[in-house]
């Protein structure tokens, strides 16, 4: 069910995966558990971000932060190239330490960096840690030396919407993703009305309640698949009607099956 050329690879930094695509594909909004961070090599995009849309072409540094919902289309008609890494937040947190004095911040403020000495930055990490031959001193002085770029940057004055209704309805999606729930339910717990909640939650988080509880759903069965649960199964204990639901939704969000992730790690 993708479209174009996806690999994935384990790095030698436990906590930190390398997707590398070449690809048309068109994402639906989603988010991840983890951070991301890579470049454009060849085409553009669009994408939703933190900070509204934002445009990115070849050359630029992209990034995503745990949680944060975006998608990607490509821009004409030609598909673009790209390689991210995906970092735990453990692993950014654990940077963030040594980079930092006082208190370490902890969130790429940047969507889109078209600095030059980030993308060379982001470059020569990619290629060390996609480098199975390379020592892994190298792989550690690279991302600590992209980490403590990206991190640097100052983030943009912008007013929050402070709700402890939504905050009170995201935890309640995220402490349970398979459970069934209604939107009355959830509003009821919530403490607002329904109309209210849809329109705040978009607001807040980028998603839909539904949208959301989808995307946590995704999230869920990627790590029951990637601790050896078969995929019918981690598609019904993440709460999918069927193994078919699981894969239409994981393949929208990160361009390839539940099937072929599974066999790049193996």
């Amino acid at each position: 069910m993708s479209i174009g050329h996806f690999q994935i690879f384990r790095t030698d930094i436990d906590g930190v995966e390398a997707v590398v695509a070449d690809s048309s594909h068109t994402f639906a909004r989603h988010s991840h558990d983890t951070y991301g961070i890579g470049m454009i090599e060849r085409g553009a995009q669009t994408s939703a971000s933190g900070r509204g849309r934002v445009m990115a072409e070849a050359g630029n540094t992209i990034t995503v932060n745990p949680g944060e919902v975006h998608d990607g289309v490509p821009i004409g008609d030609t598909p673009r190239a790209w390689r991210m890494l995906y970092l735990r937040p453990e692993i950014v947190a654990a940077a963030a330490d040594d980079i930092f004095e006082g208190p370490p911040r902890e969130e790429f403020h940047a969507p889109v960096l078209e600095d030059r000495r980030v993308a060379a930055l982001a470059s020569a990490a990619l290629a060390a840690l996609l480098d199975g031959i390379a020592a892994p001193l190298a792989h550690e002085e690279r991302l600590l030396l992209l980490l403590a770029a990206v991190l640097h940057e100052r983030p943009p004055r912008r007013a929050g919407i402070a709700t402890s209704s939504i905050g009170r309805a995201r935890d309640r999606l995220d402490s349970a993703p398979a459970t069934a729930i209604t939107l009355e339910e959830l509003a009821e717990e919530s403490g607002i009305g329904r109309f209210r909640l849809v329109r705040d939650f978009a607001r807040m988080t980028g998603l839909t309640p539904h949208a959301y509880l989808l995307q946590r759903r995704t999230e869920l069965a990627r790590r029951l698949i990637a601790t050896g649960t078969p995929l019918a199964a981690a598609a019904s204990e993440a709460g999918f009607a069927d193994q078919s639901h699981m894969t239409r939704n994981f393949t929208r969000r990160y361009g390839y099956t539940p099937g072929a992730w599974l066999a790049a790690r193996t």
